[in-house]
């Protein structure tokens, strides 16, 4: 244990970021310095809260299964490279959990019963930065090699994940990318603000100095790659191709210009800010914006087009308004649904809850210029008398994901599809195809890059063991984990 009395002498501190005015100018990480840096001067106090529980409950509410009374412990006792390998023993990439994670395994802190939580995704990245900045993470090359191939289509959270153990255990490993660069919604969908691209290269570095192969601008299905020559010419598949079909809004005026859904504003600003040139940029200068979506793709937008320079900026949201304390419906260890205040909304814009848009409404050019909206209630019904319109000259739809894109390799390969439209999976993550594996979005839907990278590990594990009959790789989750609700 840390400290026996960390919790009762400390209170629960995190660091300051940038002012607002000075980070707004760039596309930097909020933070002075990198988030690792700045906590370096408290982390060591946090640390020392951790209660090192008899049944630490943080281990349920992370599916990574994190040693997280360990390395806090090994924290507060000054051990950052004993940390550095316990954390690395059940995540294969803490400084991506470290910056973008919600941190489930904070609000499933013994200490959040009735204090504040323990700050863990703080001691998380403050560990990961000291080790890369120490050039203590290094490569880990297989003694030997399999012989087996495995082809890894995508390269987002799970995929890498996926791509890093197998890698490890000694098969060769390539990763597929259609996107120029390797890294999924990693490197184009999450902004320089949230994480810096840095983070990313290095690792991927890593996982090329171990032997995984990375062929990027390739998108299987499409051209002479397709599933049947991808499986004639692999031992095994893992398929982490993401969720990526966008929930629409299917009102009218849906067809009018200056419509887009977050993953065609982001990717684009995101090229911005990484220094490429973007023709025909959706951009926000200047223009009254909206948001549908109030999660937390609907705040990269928000925080992306503050630094575009945008007039006005709103963002609607149909769920109402969070509490800022714990519902009662949602009792620790439960993730609650509380009120949040993310980076970018500190930064400016309106949050509107409990309405609905019924309406685009356009200008003879076909422009959009306005959304006709209507407050509802609590069963999501219009509330009468409550119509109004909001200007609007761009408006982004960040309102989730529906499943797998299915045209091209999902209908090559034949695989079933479960009752959502995502991939079916058995208990070994294996689809309906043998030899055919899945793991992350693909087949759980929507969800957290903790879950995304367990099930990376998980879907490793079961690989291996289908290429040799056995594995010693951890498989931290079975495909049927859920988050525990009440």
């Amino acid at each position: 244990m840390a400290d026996p009395k960390g919790f009762l002498k400390h209170d629960r501190q995190v660091a300051g970021r940038r002012d607002v005015e000075e980070r707004v100018k760039d596309w930097n990480e909020v933070y002075p310095g990198k988030v690792g840096r700045a906590l370096l001067p408290i982390i060591t106090t946090q640390a020392s809260r951790c209660m090192d529980c008899g049944i630490p409950f943080c281990h349920q509410g992370c599916p990574l299964g994190n040693l997280i009374p360990e390395w806090n412990d090994l924290v507060f006792r000054d051990d950052w490279d004993g940390a550095m390998d316990r954390l690395h023993k059940t995540n294969n990439f803490p400084e991506f959990t470290g910056r973008l994670c919600p941190a489930p395994c904070e609000t499933a802190c013994v200490l959040g019963i009735n204090q504040n939580p323990v700050t863990i995704k703080n001691v998380e990245v403050s560990i990961i930065d000291r080790a890369w900045d120490s050039g203590y993470v290094r490569p880990e090359a297989p003694e030997w090699l399999s012989g087996k191939t495995v082809a890894v289509v995508g390269s987002g959270p799970a995929g890498l994940a996926a791509a890093q153990q197998l890698t490890r255990a000694g098969h060769t490993v390539a990763v597929y990318e259609r996107a120029d660069k390797p890294g999924g919604l990693l490197r184009y969908g999450i902004p320089e603000f949230k994480m810096e691209k840095v983070h990313l290269d290095r690792r991927l570095d890593q996982m090329r100095r171990e032997g995984t192969i990375f062929r990027s601008g390739v998108e299987v299905g499409q051209g002479t790659l397709t599933g049947e020559r991808l499986q004639q010419r692999y031992d095994a598949v893992v398929l982490a191709v993401g969720s990526t079909v966008a929930r629409d809004l299917p009102v009218p005026g849906r067809e009018l210009n200056g419509i887009h859904q977050a993953m065609e504003f982001l990717p684009q600003a995101n090229r911005e800010a990484l220094g490429q040139t973007v023709e025909g940029q959706i951009r926000a200068d200047g223009k009254h914006v909206v948001i549908i979506g109030g999660g937390d793709t609907g705040a990269d937008c928000l925080g992306t087009s503050i630094r575009h320079g945008a007039a006005s900026i709103t963002q609607l949201e149909i769920m109402p308004e969070p509490t800022p304390d714990r519902p009662t419906g949602q009792p620790w260890p439960t993730y609650p649904m509380i009120f949040r205040v993310s980076s970018a909304h500190e930064e400016g814009g309106e949050r509107v809850y409990s309405i609905s848009t019924t309406e685009f409404v356009g200008d003879d050019e076909g422009n959009v210029t306005a959304l006709r909206v209507v407050e509802v209630d609590a069963k999501f019904q219009p509330v009468p008398g409550t119509e109004r319109e909001i200007p609007a000259d761009l408006v982004l739809l960040a309102m989730g994901f529906v499943g797998p894109e299915q045209p091209g390799l999902v209908e090559q390969l034949g695989v079933e599809l479960d009752e959502r439209g995502n991939i079916k999976r058995e208990k070994n993550y294996e689809s309906s195809v043998p030899g055919v594996f899945v793991a992350g979005d693909a087949g759980r839907g929507q969800s957290l890059i903790v879950w995304a990278i367990a099930e990376g590990r998980a879907a490793a594990a079961a690989v291996d063991e289908f290429l040799t009959g056995s594995t010693e790789l951890p498989s931290p989750i079975p495909p049927t984990a859920r988050p525990l609700v009440v």
